[in-house]
């Protein structure tokens, strides 16, 4: 008998690959071994959720040592030679820094630089950050230092 009985239902091998057994029994293999996977990822760093449940204060913590870390930028080139062409860039972002409030954002620095038509402007404003022209403040703000301005573009 090949798989077929008198009245055509199907049975074994043939009912399996007619009605798309193996495809079905591949997709729930599939499923299954991603489902144990993932189980297993979340077993394995199970262990430092309850760390963390045990002591809360940990979380204040990891925080903010990153908060720290942001807030700290490295400290400015002190002797920095400026080319004339980057002195007058420098005097083009004073201008612009004088529109803002006495904080200023290099988000929002970077898109005035980029209306006003001004040329790299990632490029310029990292010369600022280099130069100490800008600095940080502890709330990742930067403010413009006059003193270091005055320095650098005479």
């Amino acid at each position: 008998m090949n798989g077929v009985d008198a009245v055509g239902v199907l049975y074994g091998l043939e009912a399996i690959i007619v009605h798309n057994g193996w495809a079905i029994s591949i997709v729930g293999i599939t499923i299954v071994f991603i489902g144990l996977v993932a189980l297993s990822a979340l077993i394995s760093q199970l262990h430092k959720l309850v760390a963390l449940y045990d002591n809360p204060g940990k979380i204040k913590k990891i925080f903010a040592s990153k908060s720290e870390s942001v807030a700290r930028p490295g400290p400015p080139i002190k002797h920095l030679v400026l080319t004339e062409a980057q002195k007058q860039v420098c005097r083009q972002y004073n201008l612009l820094a004088q529109t803002m409030d006495d904080v200023i954002s290099l988000p929002k620095l970077l898109r005035m630089a980029e209306l006003s038509g001004f040329k790299d402007p990632h490029t310029n404003i990292n010369l600022l950050l280099k130069s100490g022209i800008l600095c940080a403040d502890e709330q990742g703000y930067f403010r413009w230092d006059e003193d270091i301005f005055i320095r650098t573009i005479s």
